[in-house]
């Protein structure tokens, strides 16, 4: 995200170097990936106006405008740009002016017609990364005025902000940050809401999706373009100016990290209900596409249709407008994996939903209602109603986690005086429920639900008492040998000789979604998924390796082969296991030379000889008939039972792959135990029933 140090200079104290505050964060874990100065003072671009446009003569793509400078003469300028109008006030690089890109302006003729002069557009100028036409300026601004007067001269950190810390993604946030870990106070804080609020005229169905939804009524608005000093906050960061009632919700999304949503209030039909959308619905989203939503996405609705997919984006039909005269205004709180799950599935990203699924903070929805209302009041006019309609509950503070000062120590390997941990964490926002002269407990913010443990909140204390003042300490020792080291060597052996043998190792999540194949009743399901699509354990190796297959079918791939060493946890008793998963598929020889005779395809017998390399002369196999398998083997390990090998015909026929999809799992826990690792092993089971759609009687291995 991009931060402005004038923006953040409105909340804390910063030194004068960026290039110090850029140091700070990143020695903090909050890396600054890129420093851009912006708006430094450039001669001889100033502020124009154009007065006539017309059609140039010898090119179909450029237009003639005449533009007036404020020094009494009309100046005629060829400009390749489509977004302006007459009357626009634009930026004007005159005869001489050096833009921040090397560009020299001069005098020129444009197939033969003169321009005395260049249009500009915000990336021309340094002032933005948009090339997509001219930098249309506020109706306010002065002509003949220089453009350095409009945009102050500013750095813009490009911040990489981790998804645990979604509190970090506002200027107010990162200021707040920066206080913490200078020891600084904060010189203002977001206004307290004291609007009543009324639980009547919303009703929330999704509750789980969307625990809290408001609205807030503003009447007798006049939508128009923001002042110069809206815009100018806002494009240095990246957002176009649209009109002042959308420039309003995004700065202060950008200023409090909460997403709001102004409605054209009269375009809305009956009372407001947060539901699901139904199979199949309709949704003409604010960029103009029209997109078909799904039973478990979550939509904000009127009584006839959906008006915005809830944390993602609005709807263009109840959008505010130049005509819009009554607005009301959303602030509400969605869970995280259900935004991030429509937002992935309907592919619709967007600054909000960016926002929603790292989770904002429930303490500041108020706030930045209050913050858009008084500055929609300021600058659009309107009546802002008395009370706040709103339904559900918002989510409730994050549990107390206690510290032990010695544990403290011993994690950091350095004596820290409580007092100094006491500061600390109070400096970000903690507060002490109860404390000891060994611990305390702490109270953690609304906006840090990533403060969970008591080695979260070392974290920490580490991060700003300084890595760099703690003395190495040289804690080596020489350790024999373990099961664990004998083990990963063993891993590593194998590794070589299947890629030896010719197939590929992939590695994928131990993470599967609800609707994966591999999902079963028996599967370990996460209590908080960081997304729909990691919501469960895997129970095999073989579901993710068949996605990896799809994708290469779809790119065109002649032959796959590939492996995978992992971890699974199998039902019924779901314990932790040891894997090795196989799949081949296509062509036996992939690019062969000029003189190789066609090869056939891979078959049973490619992957037995797979599955066989891995532990040469120690693995058997016999016949076996299983659902969905045809061509089937099990595979032993000294009459135990490790895994299965088979042809998934029934797969292969439902992705469209032709000939045989060929697969193997088999556990690693006893052959690795056999060579002198010490594992857990327990009796092989492997369910493919669901990898396929429907049962199918197994063949003969011949």
């Amino acid at each position: 995200m991009k931060f402005s140090i004038n923006w953040l200079r409105e909340f804390v104290g910063l030194r004068k170097n960026p290039e110090e505050t850029a140091d700070l964060l990143t020695r903090a874990g909050v890396e600054t990936e890129n420093i851009e100065t912006r708006g430094s003072k450039i001669d001889n671009v100033i502020v124009s106006q154009i007065t006539a446009s017309s059609r140039h003569p010898n090119a179909d793509r450029l237009t003639v405008c005449e533009v007036d400078d404020g020094s009494g003469t009309k100046r005629q300028i060829v400009c390749g740009a489509k977004n302006y109008k007459v009357g626009d006030k634009v930026a004007l690089a005159l005869p001489g002016a050096k833009l921040p890109n090397g560009l020299e302006i001069r005098k020129s003729k444009l197939r033969g017609v003169e321009s005395e002069g260049m249009l500009c557009s915000p990336i021309e100028l340094g002032l933005g990364e948009d090339a997509s036409g001219l930098l249309i300026l506020s109706p306010e601004a002065k002509i003949g005025v220089p453009i350095s007067d409009l945009f102050p001269s500013d750095t813009i950190l490009d911040v990489e902000i981790t998804p645990n810390r979604g509190d970090l993604l506002s200027h107010f946030g990162l200021a707040r940050e920066i206080a913490a870990l200078t020891r600084k106070k904060l010189k203002s804080m977001p206004p307290e809401s004291k609007v009543p609020i009324r639980k009547t005229g919303v009703t929330i169905t999704s509750t789980r999706e969307c625990p809290f939804f408001s609205l807030r009524r503003i009447d007798q608005v006049t939508v128009g373009p923001s002042p110069q000093w809206l815009r100018a906050k806002i494009e240095s960061v990246g957002i176009r100016s649209i009109s002042n009632i959308v420039d309003i919700s995004n700065f202060v999304m950008l200023e409090l990290g909460q997403p709001t949503h102004a409605f054209d209030a009269d375009k809305l039909k009956g009372a407001i209900n947060v539901r699901f959308a139904r199979d199949g619905e309709k949704f003409l989203a604010l960029d103009g596409k029209t997109y078909s939503l799904k039973p478990d996405n979550c939509v904000v609705a009127d009584e006839e249709r959906a008006v915005g997919i809830g944390g993602v984006m609005g709807g263009e039909e109840t959008g505010v407008t130049d005509s819009t005269k009554n607005i009301l205004l959303e602030a509400a709180y969605f869970l995280p994996a259900s935004i991030r799950h429509t937002a992935r599935e309907l592919n619709l990203p967007s600054d909000a939903s960016y926002r929603f699924e790292r989770g904002v903070d429930p303490g500041m929805i108020f706030r930045a209602s209050a913050r858009a209302t008084e500055l929609i009041r300021e600058i659009a006019g309107g009546t802002p109603a008395k009370e706040i309609q709103a339904a559900g509950k918002l989510p409730a503070n994050p549990p107390d986690v206690s510290l032990s000062y010695e544990k403290c120590d011993r994690v950091v390997g350095v004596a820290i005086k409580p007092k100094t941990v006491d500061g600390i964490l109070t400096g970000f926002g903690l507060s002490k429920s109860k404390r000891t002269s060994k611990s305390a407990n702490w109270k953690i913010p609304s906006y840090r639900r990533d403060l969970q443990r008591d080695v979260d909140l070392i974290e920490e204390v580490v991060r700003a008492y300084g890595a760099d003042k703690i003395p190495g300490t040289d804690r080596s020792r020489v350790m024999p040998s373990s099961a664990a080291d004998r083990s990963h060597d063993i891993e590593s052996t194998l590794r070589e000789r299947l890629v030896a043998h010719g197939l590929s190792e992939v590695r994928t999540s131990k993470l599967i979604p609800r609707n994966a194949p591999a999902f079963s009743e028996n599967a370990i399901v996460l209590q908080n998924p960081l997304s729909e699509d990691h919501v469960a354990l895997r129970p095999s190796l073989l579901s993710a390796l068949l996605g990896v297959f799809e994708r290469n079918l779809r790119a065109g791939a002649e032959r796959v082969a590939l492996f995978e060493l992992g971890r699974v946890f199998a039902p019924p008793d779901v314990r932790e296991e040891r894997r090795a998963g196989f799949l081949v598929w296509g062509k036996r020889v992939s690019d062969p030379h000029w003189r190789a005779a066609d090869q056939g395809r891979l078959d049973f017998f490619d992957l037995k000889g797979a599955v066989e390399s891995v532990f040469p002369d120690k693995l058997s196999f016999q016949r076996s008939t299983r659902p969905n398998l045809s061509m089937a083997a099990e595979i032993y390990d000294n009459n135990q039972l490790i895994g299965i090998a088979g042809q998934l015909s029934t797969l292969s026929l439902k992705i469209d792959a032709p000939g045989g999809v060929f697969v193997a799992e088999l556990s690693l826990d006893l052959p690795i135990r056999g060579l002198g690792s010490r594992a857990t092993f327990r009796e092989f089971e492997l369910r493919f029933a669901s990898l396929a759609n429907s049962p199918q009687s197994s063949g003969i291995l011949q």
